[in-house]
């Protein structure tokens, strides 16, 4: 019965510990690619106060077995008040952390559950039969300090089950879309833009068509039969289908599942090249997206992205080029004016000499490609000019991307969603353009590969003239950035480093006082990457 009492304190660093690291396991994709393997060792490295108090308990019990010492009272007391002391310094200790994008209990959270719930009672019921105390604890306090491996264990054990669920629903999407013979669908894909893109699309093509986006980014095999299957209904004309990508292969198999007629190239950048590879890779696993097309289809390219017009493509499907530096495209922007307001420009359309002017809320440049994209793809829909210059106008803001957040004297431009080395400059020319005191909150950029440092200290370089105070989110993660500042002699005065984005907020409020005031939040990075 003491026995079991003294197991209250550690089941409920146990349940901590779980919830905790299954939330870092669905952050990391559920160890895909060995993603949460990769974090863990990472997050050992970092030593922190619990682990080695963990470490001491551990040794402590092995002492204690090899010098056969078995005071069964004092051994009970001390691993629950050891427990307890370590559950105690693991909240103070991510007390303080700001929780960005939270556990969903999902069906797969649930199994996991049950499966860490079974696996975790046959240990404890090994441990009955145990009758060296000090053994009993230590094999438990291991299960505890083991715990991310338990997780990737039980991820394991449920493969064959989570392998029967996705066939069953990805059955279910497929018979779904054969039957709406008249369905169109456009994927669109690139290290950028994407959900933009694709909200952007949706507005316009909503003038004329039913045109469903798949909701948030929805980008994932997953996530695109969850799209049909609840979302899709016979209305519907148009699908637009979002896909994500960590490595080749993957844009083919979602094209697989919604087999695309239209398709969307972003812009091609280094975004998870730490996943990819390299460039090339990154390359050729974007262009699966057209070279999934059929000969019938209409790709649209990006006539201003290298890595785009260098491509030597494996399909015969029509391609439409957009573009505002290159002037031999199918659909360019012209005369852009940006300002606090939002955007005016004009455009070109190959074959027609009249330049028609455009005005968006939208900002950045980013934004005009996307949407020169959705135009070229509208034109092949039969939008007329008038059409497509109204719906330009209502386009909304995509929630984190360059949105617009009034609040008093301080305007946010929160652009938060997943920095790259191309959005990032371009937001900061965005900032540029505002008026008042401009302000700029960033953590930096990550999945660069080899290339982060050199990346984000250039990025640190972009901010002369752009931002009177940079804030620093995390001390390490943007030593590159500092170093890139301290390279344009950018004033030390003006620059501050905080440990969360809850401080950041805090200090923008207090250095914005009354003045008007614009500060740009160039990403915020999932809880994965907390110090």
């Amino acid at each position: 019965m003491l026995y079991l009492i003294s197991l209250i304190p550690f089941l409920l660093l146990l349940i901590y510990d779980f919830k905790k690291m299954i939330h870092m396991a669905q952050q990391n994709l559920y160890n895909d690619d060995n993603r949460f393997l990769r974090w863990t060792i990472k997050d050992i490295k970092q030593f922190k106060n619990p682990f080695k108090c963990s470490l001491i308990v551990i040794i402590t019990y092995i002492i204690l077995i090899l010098c056969k010492l078995d005071a069964r009272f004092i051994t009970m007391l001390y691993f629950a008040l050891v427990s307890a002391i370590i559950l105690v310094m693991k909240i103070r200790e991510n007390k303080n952390n700001d929780v960005k994008i939270g556990l969903k209990i999902t069906a797969r959270v649930k199994r996991l559950f049950v499966t860490n719930f079974v696996l975790f009672m046959l240990v404890l019921l090994f441990t009955l039969y145990i009758k060296n105390i000090n053994v009993r604890y230590l094999i438990l306090f291991l299960y505890d300090v083991l715990i991310n491996f338990i997780i990737m264990i039980s991820i394991i054990i449920n493969k064959p089950i989570e392998k029967m669920v996705y066939i069953s629903y990805r059955n279910k999407a497929t018979n779904k879309l054969t039957n709406m013979k008249n369905l169109k669908v456009i994927g669109i894909t690139g290290s950028y833009g994407k959900t933009s893109s694709k909200n952007i699309l949706s507005d316009i093509l909503n003038v004329k068509y039913n045109a469903l986006p798949s909701p948030k980014n929805f980008n994932t095999p997953y996530g695109l039969i969850i799209t049909i299957n609840n979302h899709l209904d016979k209305f519907d004309d148009i699908l637009i289908a979002e896909m994500g990508a960590y490595k080749q292969g993957e844009i083919k198999e979602l094209c697989d599942l919604v087999k695309p007629k239209y398709g969307i190239l972003t812009k091609i950048g280094t975004a998870h090249i730490e996943i990819f590879g390299s460039q090339e890779n990154i390359q050729k696993g974007k262009f699966e997206l057209i070279e999934s097309l059929p000969s019938d289809g209409i790709g649209v390219l990006n006539g201003d992205d290298e890595l785009q017009v260098n491509y030597k493509l494996k399909n015969d499907c029509k391609i439409v080029w957009i573009g505002i530096d290159n002037k031999d495209v199918d659909v360019r922007a012209t005369d852009i004016k940006t300002s606090n307001k939002g955007t005016t420009f004009n455009v070109i359309f190959k074959g027609d000499k009249k330049k028609y002017e455009f005005t968006t809320k939208l900002l950045g440049y980013n934004n005009i490609y996307n949407i020169l994209a959705s135009l070229a793809l509208s034109k092949e829909f039969g939008l007329t000019i008038e059409q497509m210059k109204k719906a330009v106008l209502s386009v909304k803001s995509v929630e984190h991307r360059l949105e617009l957040r009034p609040a008093g004297n301080i305007t946010y431009i929160d652009d938060s969603y997943n920095s790259n080395p191309v959005g990032s400059k371009m937001a900061l020319d965005v900032l540029k353009d505002m008026p008042g005191f401009r302000v700029i909150m960033t953590p930096g950029m990550v999945e660069l590969g080899d290339k982060s440092y050199e990346l984000n200290k250039k990025f640190g370089t972009y901010m002369k003239d752009c931002a009177d105070v940079v804030i620093l989110v995390g001390e390490k993660i943007t030593k590159p950035i500092m170093d890139g500042l301290k390279d344009i002699k950018y004033n030390n005065k003006n620059i501050y480093v905080v440990k969360s984005t809850k401080e950041a907020f805090a200090l923008v409020k207090s250095l914005a006082g009354s003045k008007e005031t614009y500060c740009l939040i160039e990403n915020d990075l999932p809880d994965i990457y907390n110090e």
